[in-house]
C-alpha cells in the first residue's frame, strides 16, 4: 500500500481543429470491390453518414469512374479509378504539439515524441491533422517517411527517415525485427509482480471500426509483460510492454486477454462492448450468420417510424423493409455487412461485439447518422466541383493528390490552417455556403455535366423547424450537445466536440533501440505514482 499523495495533472490540453473542407478522394478499384454496384462499395466501406446520404451524394454528381460520373448502380471494375469529392469535416486532435526529441542532419533522421489523437498517416476523416502533414506543411520538414506507425490514440517515440535511403535502412531493420520496442501502459488491476509473456496470434475482424481479437487464425504475436508498480487507488498497474511483433493493436489486445485491459481503452476495456468479463480469454470463435437490421437509437425511435430510416432506402425500419417483396435490399441495410471485410467467419459473439461498438461510436457523435437530413435538401449536393483530369497510370506518382479546376477549392483545401482552442467545449461550426466557390469549367464531358444550379440550402429555421422532434439523449459521453446544428454545405448532422482526455489512451512508445542508437522520451504523466483521472 503506498502512502504517496495522489497525483494532481495539469489542467487539460485544448482542442485543434481544421475548418471544413472541399477534398477529393482518389483510389483505384480494390479487389473486394469488383462486379458491386457503386453505393454498395461506398455504405459498407463508410459508416459517417446515412444510407440515405450516399445515396443523395451519388446522385448529386461527387463521384466519378475514369473520368465519367458515375451513378449509384454504376458497376466497379477491375482498373477503375474512382475519385470521390466530399465535404471534409475533420475531427479535433489535441492542441498538445508534436515534439522534437532530436534531428540529425548528417544522418538524416528526425526523432519526436507523437501525442496520443494524432493519426500517424492520412486516413478516414483525417488529412491536416496528422503526422506527416503537421512535420511537413507546420515544421518545415521538406519531406518524412514513416517507416512504422503508432495507432492514433498512442503516445510516443518514433524515429522518421527524412531520405528515401534512410527509410529503406528503417524498414530493413523492422521487418526484420532487430528493433527493440519498450512500451508504457497503465492497465485495469492488479498485473502480476512475475514476468508475463503472450502469444496468442491476432486477427483484424472489422476494417471499418478497426477491431482485432485472439483468434487461431491470426497472425503470430508476441509480448513480454513486467510490472512497474501497482497503484491500489484506483485499482490500476503501470507496465513495462516489449513487443516482439508488430501486429495491428497488438498490445491492447493482448492486454486484454490477460484481463488487465488499458485503463481508458475506448474499445477494449469498455463493458459496454464486451460485457463485465471485458473479453477475458478472448471470446467465441463459432461461426454464425445470424445478423440483424441496423435499429436506431431509443430517443429517435418513434421520428423513424413516422418519417422513414435515414439508414434505409425503403420507408420501412428493422424487419419490416426486409419481408417486403420486390425490395433489393443492399447489405448494410441488413446486417450482412458486418464480416464481409472478415478473413474468417465470424460468430455470433464477434458480431454482437461489432455490432455494440458501432453503436457506442454512433452515441459519442450524437447519432449523427440518425439524425441525417438530407431527404430534406433542395437540391444537389454542390454539383459543379469538377476535378482535373488524371494523368495515365503509368505517370501518377505515389502521394499526387486529385485537383479541382477552379483554384479557390485548390487554396482552401491546402491552407486549411490549424486552429486552436483554449476551450475545449466548442462545437465545430459549418462555414456559409458562399465562402465556397464553384468552378467555371470542368474536366468531364460537357453532356455529363450537371446543368442543375447550386442547392438552395436549407435555413437554420427550416431545420430546426424539421427535426424539432429529434432531440439527443439527455446522457452524452460530449462535454456539450450539439443543439442539431447542420452543416449548410453538406448537411453533415454536426456533434460535440470530445472531452481532450477521451483523445488518448494509457499507452506510450518510450523506447526504440535501432542501429541508429537507442532514444526515448520521459515517462508519460499518466504514468505518475498515484494519479488519478477523470473516469466520469
Amino acid at each position: 500500500m503506498t502512502d504517496a499523495a495522489p497525483y494532481n495533472p495539469q489542467p487539460a490540453p485544448g482542442l485543434k481543429k481544421v475548418p471544413p473542407y472541399w477534398y477529393p478522394y482518389t483510389t483505384m478499384a480494390k479487389e473486394r470491390w469488383l462486379g458491386r454496384e457503386l453505393l454498395e462499395v461506398v455504405s459498407t466501406e463508410f459508416r459517417d453518414r446515412s444510407m440515405e446520404y450516399y445515396r443523395y451524394a451519388l446522385e448529386s454528381g461527387v463521384t466519378t469512374i475514369n473520368g465519367r460520373i458515375a451513378r449509384p448502380d454504376t458497376i466497379i471494375l477491375n482498373g477503375d479509378c474512382i475519385q470521390n469529392v466530399v465535404h471534409r469535416h475533420e475531427p479535433p486532435v489535441t492542441s498538445t504539439p508534436v515534439r522534437i526529441i532530436l534531428h540529425d542532419v548528417e544522418r538524416e533522421f528526425i526523432v519526436v515524441d507523437k501525442p496520443g489523437s494524432i493519426p500517424v498517416h492520412a486516413s478516414g476523416r483525417y488529412f491536416r491533422n496528422t503526422l506527416v502533414e503537421i512535420l511537413e506543411k507546420e515544421m518545415g520538414f521538406k519531406k518524412v517517411y514513416t517507416v512504422n506507425r503508432l495507432d492514433r490514440l498512442t503516445s510516443g517515440l518514433m524515429i522518421i527517415p527524412l531520405t528515401a535511403e534512410r527509410a529503406r535502412q528503417l524498414t530493413s531493420e523492422f521487418m526484420a525485427s532487430t528493433i527493440r520496442k519498450e512500451y508504457v501502459a497503465r492497465c485495469k488491476g492488479e498485473f502480476p509482480i512475475e514476468e508475463v509473456i503472450c502469444e496468442e496470434p491476432l486477427l483484424t475482424v472489422d476494417r471499418q471500426m478497426g477491431l482485432n481479437i485472439v483468434h487461431p487464425e491470426g497472425k503470430p504475436a508476441k509480448t513480454v509483460f513486467n510490472r512497474i508498480r501497482y497503484d491500489p487507488n484506483t485499482n490500476t498497474s503501470v507496465v513495462r510492454c516489449e513487443p516482439l511483433t508488430g501486429r495491428s493493436h497488438q498490445i491492447r489486445v493482448h492486454l486484454q486477454f490477460l484481463g488487465h485491459p488499458i485503463a481508458n481503452d475506448p474499445v477494449y476495456s469498455e463493458t459496454k462492448i464486451w460485457g463485465p468479463n471485458l473479453g477475458k480469454g478472448g471470446i467465441d470463435i463459432v461461426p454464425s450468420d445470424e445478423r440483424s437490421a441496423p435499429a436506431p437509437p431509443p430517443h429517435l425511435q418513434s421520428h423513424t417510424e413516422t418519417v422513414g430510416s435515414p439508414e434505409s432506402l425503403t420507408k420501412g425500419i428493422g424487419e419490416q423493409r426486409q419481408s417486403e417483396p420486390g425490395t433489393k435490399l443492399l447489405p448494410r441495410e441488413t446486417g450482412q455487412d458486418i464480416g464481409m471485410g472478415s478473413p474468417v467467419p465470424l460468430s455470433s459473439e464477434a458480431v454482437d461485439v461489432i455490432t455494440r461498438l458501432r453503436n457506442m461510436k454512433d452515441e459519442d457523435e450524437d447519432w449523427s447518422r440518425w439524425r441525417d437530413v438530407v431527404f430534406r435538401a433542395k437540391g444537389k449536393l454542390m454539383p459543379n466541383l469538377a476535378l482535373k483530369p488524371q494523368p495515365p497510370s503509368n505517370q501518377r506518382k505515389r502521394g499526387n493528390y486529385a485537383r479541382f479546376v477552379d483554384e479557390k477549392l485548390n487554396r482552401a483545401m491546402d491552407s486549411s490552417v490549424p486552429i486552436d482552442y483554449t476551450s475545449p467545449n466548442s462545437v465545430s461550426s459549418p462555414i456559409a455556403p458562399s465562402t465556397v466557390a464553384t468552378p467555371s469549367d470542368a474536366s468531364t464531358p460537357e453532356s455529363e455535366i450537371p446543368s442543375t444550379p447550386p442547392p438552395v440550402q436549407l435555413s437554420e429555421d427550416e431545420v430546426l423547424q424539421k427535426i424539432a422532434t429529434m432531440e439527443p439523449q439527455a446522457e452524452s459521453t460530449a462535454v456539450v450537445q450539439s443543439d442539431n446544428l447542420y452543416c449548410p454545405e453538406c448537411y453533415l448532422p454536426l456533434h460535440p466536440d470530445p472531452r481532450p482526455e477521451r483523445l488518448y489512451i494509457f499507452l506510450h512508445a518510450k523506447r526504440y533501440t535501432t542501429s541508429l542508437g537507442s532514444f526515448e522520451t520521459d515517462m508519460p504523466e499518466w504514468a505518475a505514482e498515484g494519479w488519478t483521472w477523470d473516469r466520469s
